[in-house]
């Protein structure tokens, strides 16, 4: 067994499919499924269970991966020190976001983190869910809610504001709204109610909607129905200024507050890359937050 072998393999169960790890790897997927077949036959046990949707993991594939993953780890630490740039970042980081966050602060941070550090590649894993961080499915995710369980290192970054608004053609094409009594009456964007993977994500609740007329679990889907003046949503401040045209709505009435936090398997905290850059990812989100909230 080489490290070639243990790349293949981390690659397979990362993306869970021969055909998604093939595409990373630029090897035809048969290709590596028969390399995978020969590592299991050299260790004399089986890694992946599969099935029409993918490989998933045995439980010696789980040890298997936390073993592979601190040997990689090593790996770009030692290449690091002996390229002798201290001073720079270098491998991949792969962070998993809600697609708020990722779509509209994500993009400006860690482009900015690239450019001081052009030997960096970042991956920006954009899914509405929870990521499993024990199965390295990220280096690190951004989470509105601090997880429970888990060998975990939860670090706050900051609070963000959100509100109910709406484009001003929609409000001028409507009646009125006053009071939180008039928005029973108008068209309401927001999360498809059984697809809302964290408590705090449940805004309309709290604004007392009873019923989601255009609903999507995706945070830009429901900022571009807004866009087009198909009704009220929630809002973060933060994504307002992408959406021109699209204001607050009953702004002293509705003010929700949430919180960041950035989520780090456990171990990673002795890897000084991934710390590093957390630091500048954390520190990244928080003035680039602050500056669009100041113009929505």
């Amino acid at each position: 067994m080489n490290w070639d072998d243990m790349r293949l393999f981390l690659a397979v169960a990362r993306t869970e499919s021969l055909t998604a790890a093939g595409k990373a790897l630029r090897l035809d997927p048969a290709t590596l499924g028969r390399r995978i077949s020969r590592l299991e036959d050299v260790l004399g046990c089986v890694l992946f269970v599969r099935s029409p949707r993918g490989y998933g993991m045995t439980e010696a594939g789980e040890r298997l991966m936390l073993r592979a993953v601190q040997a990689e780890q090593a790996l770009n630490e030692g290449m690091e020190d002996l390229r002798g740039q201290e001073g720079q970042l270098t491998g991949s980081v792969r962070i998993g976001a809600p697609d708020g966050v990722a779509n509209f602060l994500l993009p400006q941070v860690t482009a900015a983190i690239c450019d001081a550090n052009p030997g960096l590649e970042v991956q920006i894993v954009a899914q509405p869910r929870i990521f499993n961080l024990s199965r390295r499915e990220a280096d690190m995710a951004i989470a509105v809610s601090p997880p429970k369980t888990g060998r975990l290192s939860v670090q706050r970054i900051t609070d963000y504001r959100l509100h109910l608004a709406a484009h001003r053609e929609y409000l001028a094409r409507h009646p009125p709204i006053r009071s939180l009594a008039d928005v029973s009456g108008h068209r309401i964007v927001g999360y498809i109610p059984d697809m809302i993977f964290d408590s705090e994500l449940d805004y309309l609740s709290e604004i007392g909607a009873e019923r989601v007329a255009l609903a999507s679990n995706s945070v830009a889907v429901q900022l571009n129905w807004l866009r087009a003046g198909a009704g009220l949503g929630i809002v973060h401040d933060f994504a307002m200024p992408f959406a021109e045209g699209v204001q607050k709505v009953l702004p002293e009435a509705v003010q929700l507050r949430r919180r960041f936090y950035l989520v780090r398997y456990g171990d990673d905290r002795k890897i000084a890359r991934l710390s590093r850059f957390a630091g500048l990812l954390a520190e990244g989100v928080r003035a680039e937050l602050a500056r669009l909230e100041a113009l929505a």
